[in-house]
């Protein structure tokens, strides 16, 4: 019902910027919150950054001052803006979107696919 994709990922040396997307589409009544995770080989999954459908931030302290999450409500889209980036930002990052679809009468969670960030220093 949900479709969330994703894009912006590539290969970039240290100290560069890379945009993340992720937009969502289908049967979608609202969007929620939208946030932002990264994994990276041997380790959890873990929290980047979120933002509410009113525009309220959070960032991990790891990626503070570097990172900057924003959506466009209008085209049902998260971005994250990378600079600064470091080597021990290489992860698969996903997006993640807290919908009610027009069917449901509660919100679900939905998860992208995926984009592999890799910074060589």
């Amino acid at each position: 019902q949900v479709q969330l994709m994703e894009s912006g990922g590539g290969l970039v040396q240290a100290g560069g910027s890379l945009r993340l997307s992720c937009a969502a589409s289908g049967s979608i009544f609202s969007i929620y919150d939208m946030r932002w995770y990264r994994q990276a080989p041997g380790k959890q999954r873990e929290l980047v950054a979120s933002i509410t459908r009113f525009g309220s931030t959070n960032y991990a302290d790891s990626v503070k001052g570097r990172f900057t999450i924003s959506r466009d409500n209008a085209k049902n889209t998260v971005y994250l803006q990378m600079n600064s980036l470091k080597p021990e930002d290489t992860a698969v990052y996903y997006c993640k979107v807290a919908v009610r679809t027009t069917t449901a009468t509660r919100v679900y969670d939905y998860w992208g696919q995926g984009t592999q960030v890799t910074v060589s220093s």
